[in-house]
């Protein structure tokens, strides 16, 4: 697939001065800092050493008093306490979060998450009866909530009161509930906007720590699970964020849950994980459970006490994730061959594609395969409950749920972010569906956003990587949105002649350092076979590239890893 390259426009050359001298590091790594946003000395120390000791006061957050408050009368008063998630990876370790600091603490307190496919997402009747029917006066509702306004009013009948901690964007009236917390409140003056569901589950326990002298550290065993929280949700990993995972990437490092580690154990031989491990290898599998079964699989694993009983959840995950592939590779192949069947699809601006034998539980991960053909919006729906249900991803720089808005007139239900969002509409509607949502892409849309794009840091030399360079390049991670691992830019290198396809159709060479032929760097570029007969005449080429470390063997070699490459004229 075509891409295009842009470089980041470089910062400020006095304040990346500054920052080469006062910090003692290369002139190219000063540029990328300052280009993120750093300018002094003391804003680096903070950037490269995150303290849980800079997160926000949680009482900053609209509604914790009130959610402190109730949370206090029902602990003190020995109520019985529901703690309620999304079948997600961020309500998933939300719920595993909140109830084990509950249960910890001596409340009454258990857990719930709705069945995707009988209760679908978020609050549910079901779930508000089952709290009815065991004696739950409270719910603390985890990554789910914010639209519930009728569950919360069925709930209220009943005489049950609702915690809300959600992160997705209000509706135009708040739920009825004794609190909502969501930082994306229009009256929220809390400074940070992008927390996970996850995540303001951790700020409600860490005012509840704070307003009752719980130690903090009492929460510091928790941030394993906020980790993969962040990484799964593909929120922007900077400001509370950043901190959060860097330091819940040394719990998983030294003390992770036993589920956890089992899970690790079971799927990787890596010594440090890394962001992308959780993304790639922790995330699917917790995901599978309420993909395919019941996601409270994934909360049994994400609790379990010791070796003995996680290794048991571990492999249900494993052989369910398995199971989840097998799906997701026939679905996929389904959409591909229905959209290149259809000619006057093939060159839209947005792809919608339905049928209603489709699992529910994969088309999210099918509207991404779906972009990496065809890059651009894309929704997936399938039957449910006599309803057409799916979910939407977007491309770079394009906002799927105001797009889906737009088109609410047609809809049931939707709700979301704008990279994803799901949806319900009547299955009558979904032609209409498709050419209203096709109208609204491509008003909205620039033909740049339909082009992947590459954004290249900085040009680099070959020969300035060495062992200083990369340990401090090292510290820039923890890696994800808003903080990408830096790409650099090198012209006229060439392979060495080891040039191969591996894998399904990964690339891999080694590259030679034009100006130090001697040096060699091993390359690998994931799908990108496309270049092989391109590259194979061994002309120069330039290519756009990480750096990262390859363990293999429990060896560690530095690594390029290859976004994209030209060859030469």
């Amino acid at each position: 697939m075509e891409k295009r390259r842009r470089f980041i426009r470089e910062a400020d050359p006095a304040v990346i001065h500054r920052l080469e001298t006062e910090l003692k590091i290369p002139h190219v790594l000063a540029g990328i800092l300052a280009q993120r946003g750093i300018k002094t000395f003391e804003e680096a120390r903070i950037f490269f050493r995150p303290e849980l000791a800079h997160l926000h006061d949680p009482m900053e957050m609209q509604d914790m008093d009130k959610a402190i408050a109730r949370l206090h009368r029902a602990i003190s008063g020995n109520e019985k306490i529901l703690v309620y998630g999304d079948y997600d990876v961020d309500g998933t370790t939300a719920v595993a979060l909140v109830f084990s600091f509950l249960k910890k603490w001596n409340a009454d307190a258990g857990y719930y998450i709705p069945d995707r496919y009988k209760e679908g997402y978020g609050i549910s009747t079901a779930g508000i009866d089952y709290a009815a029917e065991h004696g739950y006066s409270l719910i603390i509702a985890l990554d789910c909530g914010i639209k519930s306004n009728d569950k919360v009013d069925y709930a209220r009948s009943k005489g049950i009161d609702f915690i809300i901690c959600d992160h997705h964007r209000p509706g135009e009236v708040l739920p009825a509930a004794v609190a909502v917390l969501d930082p994306k409140r229009m009256d929220c003056n809390y400074p940070f906007k992008e927390l996970t569901g996850c995540g303001i589950g951790y700020k409600l326990l860490q005012a509840y720590a704070k307003t009752n002298n719980i130690p903090a550290e009492s929460l510091h065993k928790g941030l394993d699970l906020l980790a993969v929280s962040i990484a799964a949700d593909i929120v922007p990993v900077t400001g509370e964020n950043r901190i959060l995972m860097f330091h819940g990437l040394k719990q998983i490092a030294e003390a992770p849950s036993p589920g956890l580690q089992m899970l690790i154990k079971t799927n990787t031989a890596k010594r440090e994980l890394e962001v992308s491990d959780l993304v790639f290898t922790l995330a699917p599998r917790i995901n599978a459970a309420g993909r395919i079964g019941h996601a409270t699989m994934a909360v049994e694993l994400l609790l379990a006490p010791d070796a003995i009983s996680a290794e048991t959840f571990a492999e249900r995950l494993n052989k369910t994730n398995t199971d989840r592939k097998d799906i997701d590779l026939v679905m996929t192949q389904q959409a591909l061959d229905m959209v290149a069947s259809r000619s006057e699809w093939v060159n839209r601006n947005s792809t919608v594609v339905f049928d209603d034998s489709w699992h529910k539980g994969v088309v999210g991960i099918v509207a991404s395969r779906l972009i990496e053909k065809y890059y651009r919006p894309t929704i997936v729906l399938t039957a449910s409950d006599g309803m057409a249900t799916g979910s939407a991803r977007s491309v770079k720089g394009f906002d799927v749920y105001e797009a889906i808005e737009a088109c609410s007139d047609l809809l049931v239900q939707f709700g979301g972010h704008k990279y994803a969002a799901g949806l319900t509409l009547k299955a009558e509607n979904v032609d209409a569906f498709r050419e209203k949502f096709e109208a609204v892409v491509s008003a909205r849309i620039s033909p740049e956003m339909l082009i992947p794009e590459v954004e290249i840091d900085a040009p680099l030399s070959l020969n300035a990587i060495d062992g200083k360079f990369y340990r401090i390049l090292k510290q820039f991670a923890p890696f994800g949105p808003g903080n990408m691992n830096p790409v650099f830019y090198t012209d006229n290198v060439n392979d060495r002649g080891w040039l191969r396809i591996v894998g399904t159709n990964h690339l891999k060479m080694d590259i030679v350092d034009p100006e130090q032929p001697a040096r060699i760097f091993p390359a690998m570029g994931f799908g990108m076979g496309e270049h092989y007969m391109a590259l194979a005449q061994q002309k120069p080429f330039s290519m756009c590239y990480c750096i990262e470390e390859n363990e293999f063997n429990g060896k560690i070699a530095l690594q390029l890893g290859l976004k994209d490459v030209v060859p030469a004229m």
